[in-house]
């Protein structure tokens, strides 16, 4: 895959993502914008409700004029605690229309983290289903800052409006209006680029998470650069089992079908439930985590399944494993394509990489421990690799970049860069590097990931800067080392974790076994793999390896492995 071009990303004035749905709706309102399942009906079928792109304008219009009802106005901040359906998309698009802030954090990351992140971030306002109004009240979430409290549902003790109060009292104040109620755009705040859009947080998978600052440019460079980097066009269908990539649905034109699933257990989703809505629906394009991808790649091979409508499958979150792609390639479409995107909540995308390319040219690599290629730079972003380094850097410098093809930390400058954590200053200034340019200074956002740029431009991902460790002969890179480990068939996963204190480390191998192909002892495996680790540099004098039994991972994509906590785990096995 080369390079991709991205078209123009618009003015700096009256830039609302909100914009893009009222487009949509004008072009095709009576097009199903948003399926989601509901119950069975008499004779045991699934059934599914659904809103046109003409009634998700409309529901939308009505909760943004709401919200002013209720003392809530351009600017101010809410958190937003309601699981993906038919009124998480109308708020969502409502919120971006008023130029309310939504804050939205993951209800997975544990209820002490969540109260931190709510303390952080300080909402004026709260929008949540029951089950999270009783959290809040009980637990004390927000308080102290939530002034105004909807409720999505039923009314409770708590007080407040509900959602339904909001819509039809904005629906109330659309009717007394002059102006044209056919003149979509007057009804969206004509918001600047630079204004706060939303406060998304990360998934805390190397501590508590950050609310990245999403400003209106971000979002429209985002919808852009995904449109054209892979084709998207309006009329796609498109099954998203990752909810926030759903809302980039709408502005794309696509038709959503929302599996039924458990959000935040991906790998243990049903995939007849996939197969449900994928031949229900004719799906075009699916999301998935590489979890998700290879519990319902298994079963397709096992069960052979394929699917002929699916053109697309996107998998983000953590490296994919060729064979995982191997698989999903065989339940797809012959000419469908696999993409991978490289980035993180601060950016996104960054690179991205088809499977053909991985299966064809850079798997082997990755067997050998050349790390894992994530591809070539989705444009206008700018990837350069410098010096490793945990300190701030304030002011960008070409003395920091590294020669091609050397270890280095992963930078990125791009439209979608967010400008800094909302109320966590320290954290910013260590992620981010003003570069002053002749047309104006910009953000260079620290992924907080090693890697390097081969000759051809493509990233090779090497592993978090945070989980390399540090050994007294030298550092080591956790996924170089790990791939090799990989390669043993009855090897589900490896880890590389650092025992003791940073530069005096133990190097200890964590190892989860393939249920589908272990056979030998732990005993022997473990022999094994040592065996496997002397036969190059890369990964000799890894003494000890540790057979876990099952790795902890990430809430939100069940993929990334939690290194944090199986360092504590092997030591208290390895002694240093």
């Amino acid at each position: 895959m080369a390079p991709q071009k991205a078209s123009a990303l618009g003015p700096t004035k009256g830039v609302n993502i909100a914009h893009a749905l009222a487009d949509m709706a004008a072009r095709q309102g009576a097009t199903p914008a948003i399926f989601a399942p509901s119950g069975f009906d008499a004779s045991g079928r699934r059934r599914y409700v659904h809103v046109t792109y003409a009634q998700l304008d409309h529901d939308s219009d009505c909760i943004a004029a709401g919200l002013a009802t209720v003392g809530l106005d351009r600017g101010a901040r809410v958190a937003l605690m309601v699981p993906p359906g038919l009124d998480f998309f109308a708020l969502v698009f409502g919120l971006f229309k008023a130029g309310v802030v939504p804050v939205i954090i993951d209800p997975g990351i544990g209820t002490k983290p969540l109260k931190q992140c709510l303390g952080e971030a300080a909402p004026e306002g709260f929008i949540g289903v029951p089950l999270a109004h009783a959290a809040r009240a009980l637990l004390g979430w927000a308080r102290g800052h939530s002034r105004v409290n909807i409720t999505v549902g039923k009314r409770w003790f708590w007080g407040g409006p509900t959602l339904a109060d909001v819509k039809a009292a904005g629906a109330e104040a659309l009717s007394r209006r002059t102006d044209d109620p056919s003149a979509a755009r007057g009804r969206v705040v004509a918001t600047e680029a630079n204004e706060l859009a939303a406060i998304l947080f990360t998934s805390g998978s190397t501590g508590i998470p950050k609310g990245a600052v999403y400003r209106h440019g971000n979002f429209a460079a985002q919808v852009a650069m995904i449109r054209d980097a892979y084709g998207i066009r309006p009329g796609e269908i498109d099954l998203p089992t990752f909810p926030p990539f759903a809302l980039f649905d709408p502005a794309l034109g696509m038709t959503t079908v929302l599996p039924e699933m458990d959000f935040t257990r991906p790998a243990e989703v049903n995939p007849e439930r996939i197969r449900e809505a994928v031949e229900g629906f004719g799906v075009t394009n699916m999301f998935g985590s590489p979890a998700l991808l290879n519990t319902v790649s298994r079963w397709a091979e096992a069960e052979q399944v394929v699917f002929p409508t699916l053109r697309r499958v996107i998998s983000a979150g953590a490296p994919v494993p060729a064979t995982v792609l191997a698989r999903t390639r065989k339940m797809i479409h012959p000419e469908g394509e696999i993409h991978t995107p490289y980035g993180a909540t601060e950016s996104l995308p960054v690179a991205s990489i088809e499977s053909r390319m991985v299966l064809e040219e850079t798997a082997a690599d990755t067997d050998a421990g050349a790390g894992v290629c994530v591809g070539f730079p989705v444009a206008p972003a700018e990837v350069r690799v410098i010096r490793v380094s945990d300190a701030p850097v304030e002011r960008w410098s070409d003395t920091l970049l590294v020669p091609t093809g050397t270890i280095g930390e992963i930078t990125v400058a791009s439209p979608t860069v967010t400008s800094g954590y909302f109320g966590r200053d320290a954290q910013t200034r260590l992620a981010k590097i003003t570069e002053e340019r002749p047309e104006g200074p910009r953000v260079v956002h620290r992924m907080g990931d090693l890697g390097y740029q081969d000759e051809r431009g493509r990233v090779w991902f090497c592993g978090r800067k945070s989980h390399r460790v540090r050994t007294a002969q030298g550092d080591r890179y956790t996924v170089p080392v790990e791939a090799v480990f990989n390669t043993h068939p009855e090897v589900f996963r490896a880890a590389l974790v650092g025992v003791g204190a940073p530069g005096e480390q133990v190097p200890v191998l964590c190892v989860e076994r393939d249920p589908a192909t272990a056979s030998s002892s732990d005993e022997d495996l473990v022999r094994a793999l040592r065996e496997l680790g002397e036969r190059q540099d890369l990964t000799r004098g890894i003494a000890h390896v540790l057979v876990h039994p099952g790795f902890p991972v990430d809430i939100r994509h069940n993929a990334k492995i939690g290194r944090e906590k199986l360092a504590v785990w092997a030591s208290k096995r390895v002694s240093t």
